[in-house]
């Protein structure tokens, strides 16, 4: 029987934190290194930022900037808006916050509907500029007897939070077996908390960091210089200016995703993995699964942050119209099985070997069926593969290879894809050492794509 939830809680605050942590099954088809979510979308205030939003109201109370009837002023993206008028409701607090006009009208009417005061500003301004959503907020504060700026970005509450909770959850978790971290920086506080914590649990511990195309973060973490920022439509992560909760010394890699790639990875997961999230868990977890198939190792433990809930985008990226309209609608393509077909050659076929097949039987079935590489299957699976050219030129050094078992030469498995998975994506699988992919349908699998049969078809060749 669960253990969550046994005695009543003095307020909804004390729900914050201890999310779930979940393996994603359907978006790691083929994919050997294991992937799991932390499901932030499931605090109470529906994302990541419900950890600071009371942290940083609790800090403030204990050195007293923070009295009776006072007012908190922030700007914010929307989810750190919400967890702050979520402790202002139980501590009796009015609260004002300034918004960018990117961000979504759930967002918006999420705010008031916790009787926040909205002021929306520009997106499209620098950092410096009083209309900025940050200066703005800074003004208004100060415009006001007993108001304090939540000041997010360099408030040190907003790290430690996630020193003190995050970081010791995923340890917890993973039973001290995670590997490597994927989350977006907004303020910073996530990266820098969690990262520090796990660090001091294990000195190999690999934190990424994920940012949206236009975002200044990982091309100033690349080069050291701050480049000039473009808009962006993803929300709640990534900066035009550097946060001072970002210690970019707990970070070990930053990498971009674009919006579309962002935005189409968070509708998969919802589709496919049951997680309805939003933009921001798309882009994060779209940086773990290329990690992931670079790595290749099934016995790393990956996780990626699952910042926020996907109702608070209904009317963006939930929406077909508006992804149609900005540019972000999936693009209309062939699907795997209409790519075999084309070939023209009947029915799927797959010649396999088996691990015990000799390397003399794997390389005569090459042959005989005018193919280059064999999947390695042992019930149903699988487990290896053969390539020609590789195995060619380890016989010619050794001809006593030609008595061996595939098993004791074979390379890694051939990812596996459903019969209906775009042939765009089953592009972005055939790397260098990633000649095939395997194909699935309802009776397991039961066919093979090659790097020849795509290029076929973008060639238009048939």
């Amino acid at each position: 029987m669960s253990q969550r939830h046994r005695r009543p809680y003095d307020n909804v605050m004390e729900l914050v934190g201890w999310t779930p942590l979940v393996r994603l099954n359907q978006v790691t088809r083929g994919v050997r290194t294991p992937v799991y979510g932390k499901c932030e979308f499931m605090n109470p205030g529906g994302s990541v930022k419900d950890r600071i939003g009371r942290a940083i109201v609790e800090a403030a109370e204990r050195d007293g900037r923070l009295r009776p009837g006072g007012v908190i002023v922030e700007a914010t993206s929307g989810n750190t808006g919400l967890a702050l008028a979520m402790a202002a409701v139980t501590g009796g607090y009015r609260c004002i916050f300034t918004m960018p006009d990117k961000m979504s009208q759930e967002k918006v009417k999420l705010l008031r509907a916790f009787g926040a005061e909205v002021v929306i500003t520009p997106t499209a301004v620098p950092p410096e500029h009083p209309e900025h959503y940050t200066q703005k907020a800074k003004s208004i504060a100060a415009e006001i007897p007993g108001a304090i700026v939540a000041d997010q970005f360099y408030n040190p509450a907003n790290p430690q939070a996630h020193y003190e909770s995050t970081g010791p959850e995923l340890w917890e978790q993973s039973e001290g077996r995670i590997t490597h971290l994927f989350a977006g920086a907004g303020t910073g506080g996530t990266i820098t908390g969690t990262s520090r914590y796990l660090k001091e649990q294990n000195p190999e511990f690999q934190m990424v960091g994920v940012d949206p195309v236009g975002s200044i973060l990982a091309p100033y973490f690349h080069t050291g210089e701050i480049p000039e920022g473009t808009p962006y439509a993803v929300e709640g992560l990534g900066s035009d200016k550097l946060p001072g909760t970002l210690d970019l010394e707990m970070v070990d890699d930053f990498v971009t995703v674009s919006d579309r790639d962002s935005f189409q990875m968070a509708l998969r997961l919802t589709r496919e993995e049951g997680l309805f999230v939003g933009g921001s868990s798309g882009l994060i977890v779209h940086a773990a699964l290329e990690r992931a198939r670079e790595l290749d190792d099934p016995d790393a433990f990956l996780v990626a942050i699952l910042c926020d809930w996907g109702e608070h985008y209904l009317t963006k990226q939930y929406d077909p119209e508006w992804l149609r309209s900005n540019g972000f609608a999936p693009r209309e393509g062939r699907r795997v099985a209409e790519l075999v077909a084309e070939r023209g050659d009947g029915p799927l076929q797959l010649v396999t070997a088996r691990p015990t097949t000799s390397v003399r039987m794997a390389l005569s079935t090459m042959n005989t069926h005018d193919v280059s590489q064999l999947p390695v299957m042992q019930d149903g699976t699988c487990v290896g593969s053969v390539q020609e050219g590789s195995l060619m030129g380890r016989v010619l050094e050794d001809p006593s290879i030609l008595d061996l078992a595939v098993e004791e030469v074979m390379e890694p498995p051939f990812p596996v894809v459903g019969e209906q998975v775009p042939v765009d994506d089953v592009t972005r699988l055939l790397t260098r050492g990633n000649p095939a992919v395997l194909v699935r349908d309802g009776n397991g699998i039961q066919g093979i794509v090659t790097r020849f049969d795509v290029v076929r078809t973008l060639t238009g060749a048939r």
